[in-house]
């Protein structure tokens, strides 16, 4: 038998054309409620998802929290500091994980969520699919994931490759960051064609998405009309949000002003939201061609 014989023919079992690498099915997440945050680059996924981390462990759950970006600052405001990726700390051992010990790549952060950088290979060097798989499968050899209510993955971009879109084969639901402008909605329409297509052989559904850093939200109503999607939470554009960053906090730990407590309490409703809906159906929206967005969007 050649070694081509050996490799299983995966095509069309996990999207037309795909040739994702499938995840160990010994290596999936059980137990915990799995959530995968996406969206376009710089919208605001890791304060989103450190905010919805922090609101998971306010309604007394036990969170874990995935930063799946090679700049690893997704948990910098719930530790205060950027903690090492494990991948560093994999080359650091020469890849023998058996040597590892959970508090080499596990920080606690704020009101105990714990926080991982899973990291990422040099650009253009490998695949983040693995980097994410690695990262589980430590997550499960020291127990981790035993005492885990909540894994919250803060997954990359908007990027749609079969690497990191490795968070689909673990999460029960996927949420859309965007804002309210033309590109932050393109990217969420390949975000959702990503998702449909993980969905046909993964228990991963879209729960919706949050509107970011928007004044208003018309031109996301708008789209999620259009193709049956759902619009949970609308988080709008407020210097308090930026303060956080700069004082490497998340809104839980900063003093109390009106922007802030309103905040706080729109990620909590987000956070019940989310724990609620992996009990449903999920949602199933129809994302549109290229040339609909333009015309929906669009202006003349």
């Amino acid at each position: 038998m050649s070694p081509r014989d050996e490799i299983p023919d995966l095509r069309g079992l996990d999207g037309e054309g795909s040739v994702q690498v499938h995840q160990d099915a010994d290596a999936r997440i059980e137990g915990a409620k799995v959530f995968s945050v996406y969206g376009k680059g710089g919208i605001g996924k890791s304060t989103t998802s450190s905010n919805l981390s922090a609101a998971f462990s306010m309604m007394g759950k036990r969170v874990l929290q995935i930063g799946c970006d090679p700049k690893h600052d997704s948990t910098f405001t719930l530790t205060g500091r950027l903690q090492p990726t494990v991948i560093d700390i994999l080359k650091e051992v020469d890849f023998h994980a058996e040597e590892l010990r959970p508090e080499d790549y596990v920080a606690t952060g704020f009101n105990g969520v714990k926080c991982v950088e899973a990291g990422g290979p040099p650009a253009g060097t490998g695949c983040g699919g693995y980097v994410v798989g690695q990262t589980v499968k430590l997550l499960k050899q020291h127990h981790l994931l035993e005492d885990t209510d909540v894994v919250i993955f803060d997954v990359l971009g908007d990027v749609v490759c079969g690497g990191f879109a490795a968070p689909l084969q673990h999460a029960d639901r996927a949420v859309i960051v965007t804002a309210n402008d033309f590109d932050s909605i393109y990217a969420m329409n390949r975000i959702i064609a990503a998702v449909q297509a993980k969905s046909g052989n993964y228990k991963v559904r879209l729960a919706g998405c949050v509107a970011n850093r928007s004044r208003e939200t018309d031109e996301v109503d708008r789209y999620c009309a259009r193709v049956g999607f759902n619009r949970l939470a609308h988080m709008p554009d407020i210097d308090a949000i930026r303060r956080s960053r700069l004082k490497k906090k998340t809104l839980f730990e900063m003093d109390d002003s009106e922007d802030i407590v309103l905040a706080r309490a729109e990620y909590m409703r987000l956070a019940e939201t989310l724990w609620r809906s992996v009990n449903g159906a999920g949602s199933t929206p129809e994302p549109l061609p290229d040339r609909e967005i333009f015309e929906l969007l669009g202006f003349d």
